[in-house]
């Protein structure tokens, strides 16, 4: 079951207008008819304003409410909530989603929720049959479809990685950095991915690798599945024995990160995720997780350096015709890019030849105000920037001095 389509529509919590604005692009190129965003809530606002974002080419208007409740009620066919609240309340939020009858994937971008909370809700969630996301997720992408929020990165990435349309693969992984290097590899190695998911990289992901793959296994679209996983966890061994028991039939190549830990002379050795933790003879090591993959049926290669070459040859084996390329809809520029960029050129209606406020950092007379800061200039280099345009304190003093005089 995939958990996305291409008239998926989110309800966004917590309103952040470049990530909103990123799904709309995505929207936009992949020629969805309707926005992927249908709401946005930001907690304790008055219900009935709107928030203005960009269409393609057309502004349109973002309806806003003040809670969740109100949002799902209008929105009925919203059926994805994406979460951006702070990992202080992103419980609450959450587990509210959880208990709505119309949200049926839950995405938590929030780093540090309280590992008993992440259990509360993922126990909520199972009992009401629903996908949890994350925590600490980047999210998620169905290829020409719908994203969720940063997933992918920047929309020249998204186009070089083909996401504009979809392919054979199902990728899934717990890092949201090593899943965008992947789905670069995947547009090299194979025809692209039909769907990708980071589940995060907490000791307790609201969804699991082995979750993932065993939708994958039902997509008739995946033609083989891609796995990243790291150390720490039981969760590969899990994916190795359903491919044991012959639960999983597609082609699975994957790959555990962190066999560099037995370099480390130490009992235990943590990467960056909390979850990525592991003693060298544990069976959370990475080296006994790919050890369980490839005697369980896996393609796993002998290194990451190898790993595009497994997938590469795995695909090949497929004899599957390619998916159909398709050029992405042309996205307009935004005005400050496309002067940027020298596409534009804009008539001036004020000209001032003292200060300069167009670019990052206000300068005056071609001094950054950082380094007048920083210089610890006096009013008298001031004066003469703004009078002469050049940093001649004695100049300024006069100044200074004969306009005290004149005021007295």
């Amino acid at each position: 079951m995939a958990l996305f389509s291409r008239t998926t529509q989110a309800i966004f919590y917590n309103y952040k207008p470049a990530p909103v604005q990123n799904m709309l692009d995505f929207d936009y190129v992949c020629y969805r008819e309707t926005p992927s965003v249908a709401a946005v809530v930001t907690p304790g606002a008055l219900s009935g304003g709107f928030r203005k974002a960009f269409f393609g080419h057309r502004e349109i208007t973002l309806p806003e409410y003040g809670s969740l409740k109100e949002a799902a009620r209008i929105h009925q066919q919203a059926d994805v909530f994406i979460n951006f609240a702070s990992y202080r309340s992103a419980f609450d939020s959450s587990m509210e989603a959880i208990k709505t009858d119309t949200i049926n994937t839950i995405v938590i971008i929030a780093e540090g929720v309280p590992e008993r909370e992440t259990k509360r809700l993922i126990a909520e969630a199972a009992a009401r049959k629903k996908v949890i996301i994350g925590p600490a997720t980047v999210g998620a992408i169905q290829a020409g479809a719908f994203k969720v929020a940063d997933t992918a990165g920047t929309l020249d990435n998204i186009l070089r990685c083909r996401l504009h349309r979809p392919g054979s693969v199902g990728f899934v992984s717990k890092s949201g950095g090593l899943s965008n290097e992947m789905y670069n590899v995947l547009a090299r190695e194979t025809d692209g991915i039909f769907e990708g998911v980071a589940i995060g990289g907490d000791t307790f992901p609201g969804s699991t690798l082995l979750d993932h793959v065993r939708r994958f296994e039902t997509i008739p679209a995946i033609a083989m599945i891609v796995v990243l996983g790291e150390l720490g966890g039981d969760d590969e061994h899990n994916v190795a024995e359903a491919i044991r028991r012959g639960d999983i039939t597609k082609p699975v190549v994957a790959w555990v990160s962190g066999t560099c830990a037995a370099r480390f002379h130490s009992a235990e050795v943590q990467f960056g995720h909390a979850g990525a933790r592991a003693g060298q003879q544990d069976a959370e090591s990475a080296a006994a997780k790919n050890a369980a993959l490839k005697a369980a049926g896996a393609i796993v290669p002998q290194s990451f350096q190898t790993f595009a070459l497994a997938i590469r040859e795995t695909f090949a084996r497929l004899e599957r015709a390619p998916a159909p390329e398709r050029d992405p809809r042309p996205l307009p520029l935004d005005m400050a890019e496309a002067l940027r960029s020298g596409q534009l050129r804009k008539a001036t209606n004020v000209v001032c030849t003292i200060s300069d406020d167009r670019g990052d950092e206000v300068t005056y007379a071609g001094i950054p105000i950082s380094t007048i800061i920083r210089d610890d200039l006096g009013v008298g280099d001031v004066i003469s920037l703004v009078v002469v345009q050049a940093a001649t304190a004695s100049l300024g003093h006069q100044v200074y001095r004969d306009l005290l005089g004149g005021c007295c």
